[in-house]
């Protein structure tokens, strides 16, 4: 099996999710720009989520989520503090004019449409109702909003935005003579998430291990080479390093192409997003899993039996192939099986992790940036990429196509497994704290190039560059996660702040010490010849029986 090709299609298939943590509401996203209804007195609340916990008969039923309107009253964070109305359907359906219907200190529901939301909330309050829950004629959450020229804002109860599917599971509980009660809270989430720092290091210790590994393999290739060198001077050696068969380096023209495929595959994903379409990417993640857990699993075992590693035999259609890795291939497949068929249960996401970051450490073990030239065009075309497709692109599709696809909107599935996530522990409204590969697999060919470079220039930790490219990495995936929670929660493009902290600092310490022309061409530091360095020594030593 040609484990180059599956890394290279699964690094093109990886950059389609470019983002960072869309956090997803079982109700839906709220969907609405405000931007031309600014607050003003009366009109300014901040948009909050909402619990509506509903109780039939006494006995507690069904919890939605809903969205506070920008008028009325705020609502309570605290569950313990909101008390329990009974839920009373509107006559008229709109309440667009005065209900017929006797409150007192009820929750009335009424549909959208046919007059102002904050008509509705008026009538509502006139006829001694403690709460209005507004049913959307979609499925999306809607951000009730004042008209510019609205005045009558004098509303003293809370205003609440429910999705069509929750309004048709109330509207069944009315309409089957049960007493339905509600109790609205909206809990207030946390600054940090827990999932978010396990996160951050799952993405950091990733790029940490495949480093490692890839700075060693280059080592153990030049040492190689040298003591071929060393044994055959009066040949003409072949200059590639050993083992560079197994490299794919990646030039300026596959850097821009890389963009510019992904962003054609992203496209497709959006328009063809269905149920099939996300199991065939769940078989091409189980194949691209089995293959990086089997690399990391062999790499690994082979330390202790190195025997089995070393030992071959040729099986049709794949090659020579050791006996570790006959060995070790059928378990990958399985736990990539088992995954595929229980990836909808609650612990799922550990396998999911377990095979992305598998595939990542492989990926980058395998795909190497030659120099800095080559990791810069890279990297900042994937940081107009990721600006494109979640900003931009709500200008041209009216909807974020990276975020849409990330979570897997139109699928009817919880989103690609091209992801590594975590449930937030923490979190009143749960839902995931998720990475997309691209954000770990991008900035990780550059860190793992900078100690290749390191340890063949023999600079120590502090004086090198990997060091410094690793906090500058965790520091921009840090800072996103500030950007999140200070944009309650939407997806933010990691890379927009990952980029220029990585590349930025990259690019100023080269400079600062010299080193930027070798880094920008070269991408390795010069080392002269093994024969030369063996006259050189020969003469040192004939300098020394002259004295």
């Amino acid at each position: 099996m040609d484990l180059r090709f599956f890394c290279v299609v699964f690094l093109i298939t990886a950059l389609i999710s470019l983002v960072c943590q869309p956090c997803s509401v079982k109700a839906g996203d709220i969907v609405h720009d405000d931007d031309l209804a600014p607050k003003k007195p009366g009109c300014e609340n901040d948009f909050v989520l909402v619990k509506v916990q509903t109780w039939v008969d006494g006995i507690e039923n069904a919890e939605f989520v809903g969205v506070g309107a920008r008028f009325g009253t705020t609502i309570v964070s605290k569950e313990k503090n909101a008390n329990q109305r009974r839920l009373i359907l509107s006559d008229p359906r709109d309440c667009c004019s005065a209900p017929k219907n006797k409150l007192a200190n009820d929750v009335i529901m009424v549909d959208r449409g046919h007059c102002k939301f904050t008509t509705k909330a008026n009538n509502a309050q006139a006829a001694h109702a403690s709460a209005v829950l507004i049913i959307n004629n979609q499925k999306e959450l809607y951000k009730m909003v004042c008209e510019p020229d609205e005045t009558d804002l004098d509303i003293h109860i809370p205003a609440v935005m429910l999705p069509q599917d929750a309004g048709a599971s109330l509207k069944k509980m009315l309409t089957s003579n049960s007493s339905v009660s509600v109790q609205l809270y909206s809990p207030r989430r946390p600054l940090v998430d827990i999932a978010e720092v396990f996160l951050w290091l799952m993405a950091v210790g990733t790029i940490l291990c495949a480093s490692y590994w890839s700075a060693w393999s280059a080592r153990e290739a030049a040492i190689e080479q040298d003591k071929l060198l060393k044994d055959a001077l009066d040949e003409i050696p072949d200059t590639r390093p050993v083992g560079s068969g197994g490299i794919v380096d990646i030039n300026i023209t596959s850097a821009v192409l890389f963009v510019v495929v992904a962003s054609c595959f992203l496209v497709m994903l959006y328009k063809l997003m269905s149920y099939w379409f996300v199991e065939l990417l769940v078989v091409l993640f189980c194949i691209g899993g089995v293959e990086g857990l089997q690399t990391c699993s062999v790499a690994l075992l082979s330390r202790w039996f190195k025997r089995a590693g070393e030992s071959y035999i040729k099986v049709p259609l794949f090659g020579a192939l050791s006996y570790l890795t006959l060995a070790v291939s059928p378990f990958c497949i399985a736990f990539s099986v088992v995954w595929a068929v229980y990836r909808d249960v609650s612990f799922a996401w550990i396998g999911q992790d377990i095979l992305g970051i598998a595939l990542i450490i492989t990926v980058l073990q395998i795909v190497h940036v030659p120099n800095l030239k080559v990791g810069t065009v890279l990297l900042s075309c994937a940081f107009l990429y990721d600006i494109f497709w979640v900003f931009v692109s709500k200008k041209l599709f009216h909807e974020s196509v990276m975020i849409v696809v990330a979570r897997g909107d139109k699928s009817g599935e919880d989103g690609i497994p091209m992801l590594l996530k975590i449930p937030r522990m923490f979190d009143p409204w749960g839902g995931y704290s998720i990475i997309g590969f691209g954000d770990i697999l991008l900035p990780g060919l550059l860190i793992t190039f900078s100690l290749r470079y390191d340890w063949l220039a023999n600079k120590t930790l502090r004086a090198g560059y990997f060091l410094w490219a690793m906090i500058a990495y965790g520091l921009g995936l840090l800072i996103t996660y500030v950007a999140l929670n200070l944009m309650d929660g939407h997806g933010q493009p990691a890379l927009l702040y990952i980029v220029p902290f990585t590349l930025g600092t990259f690019l100023t310490l080269g400079k600062k010490r010299g080193d930027l022309r070798v880094l920008w061409t070269r991408g390795e530091p010069e080392r002269p010849c093994p024969h030369i360095r063996l006259e050189h020594q020969h003469h040192e030593e004939l300098g020394d029986d002259d004295h």
